[in-house]
């Protein structure tokens, strides 16, 4: 469940609650190292200009470090603002290493696409990619809250899917001037757009794509909001800014005529006052 503070926003790993009033006092310290680690990590993976495998070797040891502070070991001093507070955090609050892992790897298959220039087959493998890129941050605040019913994690999924798949729909353009393809290759043939160069295709192909990858993230995004309910005290108030956050965002998108090829969605103080009002409707 990757929250949102200030302005309501589905990009990287800027929707996390760090900072944020609504996310209790104790737990942040905890929330910061689960932060500081999943967003160094995809710096690992996506800034600068590393080869990709100089990022590859530099996530082997970044995952390697993981295994150091899960164990009780020493770590290097390559990450010291990651791994000391994370080490602090896993033992304090017992963060299941499997999460973390699962982002790791997550970080590890962009490199390797983007690398070999290949997308997804079709939308199960891109949920595959999510239940390892998304959801884990969602179980890890769910834990934290000590939140952990079947029920409550499976909608927790839902709306961790829902934003990374957000992400993707409101960033085509930008994902695929990087070499970066998640537009699923069935979906882009049902729709006769080529899924090497879907930006090629004519506009109402395109849109059309758009629009059917939008209607499943709003529908995985309203399958996890009853999620709202179960969260307890400012965390839910905190949940509702993430799911009212996202499905503004498809908004945006459509009121583009959900050409993302071309611009990329943005959210202003009007928005946040829409994305408010939903919260208490809900």
């Amino acid at each position: 469940m990757t929250a949102l503070h200030s302005a309501p926003r589905v990009d990287h790993y800027e929707n996390f609650p760090v900072a944020s009033w609504l996310c209790p006092p104790r737990l942040r310290p905890a929330v910061a190292a689960i932060y500081w680690f999943a967003r160094t990590a995809d710096d690992i993976a996506d800034e600068g200009d590393a080869p990709p495998p100089k990022r590859l070797d530099d996530l082997a040891a970044y995952r390697a470090d993981l295994h150091a502070a899960a164990a009780g070991r020493l770590v290097s001093d390559r990450w010291p603002r990651v791994f000391f507070p994370l080490a602090r955090a896993m033992t304090e609050w017992r963060l299941p290493l499997p999460a973390l892992q699962d982002l790791l790897s997550a970080f590890e298959q962009d490199v390797a696409k983007t690398r070999d220039g290949a997308g997804y087959a079709d939308r199960a493998e891109l949920l595959d990619y999510c239940r390892r890129s998304a959801d884990p941050v969602g179980r890890l605040m769910l834990h934290l809250y000590g939140v952990d019913d079947a029920a409550s994690i499976a909608r927790s999924d839902a709306i961790c899917t829902s934003l990374q798949l957000i992400n993707f729909w409101q960033d085509v353009g930008q994902d695929l001037a990087r070499g970066r393809r998640y537009l699923p290759e069935a979906d882009c043939a049902s729709h006769g757009v080529d899924p090497a160069a879907p930006g090629s295709a004519p506009a109402l192909q395109r849109t059309a794509l758009i629009r059917e990858e939008c209607e499943w993230a709003r529908g995985l995004m309203l399958e996890g909001a009853p999620l709202v309910r179960r969260v307890p005290g400012r965390a839910g108030w905190e949940l509702r800014g993430v799911v009212q956050g996202g499905l503004r965002i498809l908004d945006r998108v459509e009121a583009l005529g959900f050409d993302t090829f071309h611009h990329r969605p943005k959210l202003g103080p009007f928005d946040a006052l829409v994305v408010a009002t939903r919260m208490v409707r809900m």
